[in-house]
């Protein structure tokens, strides 16, 4: 038997796909929607949290929650997010050096001169993820971090945390919705790490696709046929 929170959250999930709550308008007071389905504030509330990690709804501290516009995908193909209208990035540069977990991630001595960029990715007025990119400053250049020639493997790891007190602040949700995390290792052909990409994406606006192609070796192809 579903539980208060989960038929809450089904007939307020019900209401907004088939249109009768729009996008954008404000849903009414917790205390005003508890009392209409005769539940306690704190149930009322973790139905919406429910709402709010599938994207649904956004709740605005002091102004309360608003159903969001359907929310447009976006594609990552080799690093590079495809072209939207409303997407833009600021990008941060800092100089600094390497400490704590940055020594054995780019594998350098401690105190490395390193350079810092912060990426800020915004989806018209919505911050739709950050990323932090690490490069040692002997290699840092004007030319683009994920662009630089020179590398020859890239190594992904994907978890899923919650996020820290500075990321839930910067991306502007709560400290108990759940981040994508995605930490990529750059190296040459001399195996030196040459940058260190820690993404950060909020789970209620992010899908993961990973593509493997497989190659087909001599020996298989001289079997073919």
């Amino acid at each position: 038997m579903p539980s208060l929170r989960d038929t809450i959250a089904a007939d307020l999930r019900t209401q907004i796909t088939a249109g009768h709550l729009q996008a954008g308008a404000r849903l009414p007071s917790e205390p005003r929607l508890a009392a209409q389905y005769k539940v306690s504030t704190p149930t009322l509330r973790n139905a919406l949290a429910l709402l709010q990690a599938e994207g649904l709804i956004d709740k605005i501290h002091g102004k309360g929650n608003y159903v969001r516009p359907p929310l447009r995908r976006l594609m990552d193909a080799e690093g590079h997010l495809t072209p939207d209208a409303d997407l833009h990035v600021t990008i941060r540069t800092t100089n600094l050096r390497a400490r704590g977990d940055l020594i054995p991630l780019l594998k350098v001595p401690s105190r490395t001169p390193l350079t810092e960029f912060l990426y800020l990715t915004h989806q018209g007025k919505r911050l739709h993820s950050l990323a932090r990119v690490y490069v040692p400053r002997d290699l840092a250049s004007a030319e683009m971090p994920c662009r630089r020639s020179g590398v020859k493997q890239s190594r992904d790891q994907v978890c899923v945390r919650l996020p820290t007190l500075e990321e839930a602040s910067i991306l502007r949700i709560t400290s108990t919705l759940a981040v994508l995390s995605i930490t990529r290792v750059s190296t040459d052909t001399m195996g030196r790490v040459v940058e260190a990409a820690l993404l950060t994406l909020p789970s209620d606006r992010t899908d993961a696709l990973f593509i493997t192609h497989h190659t087909t070796s001599a020996g298989e192809k001289g079997q073919e046929g």
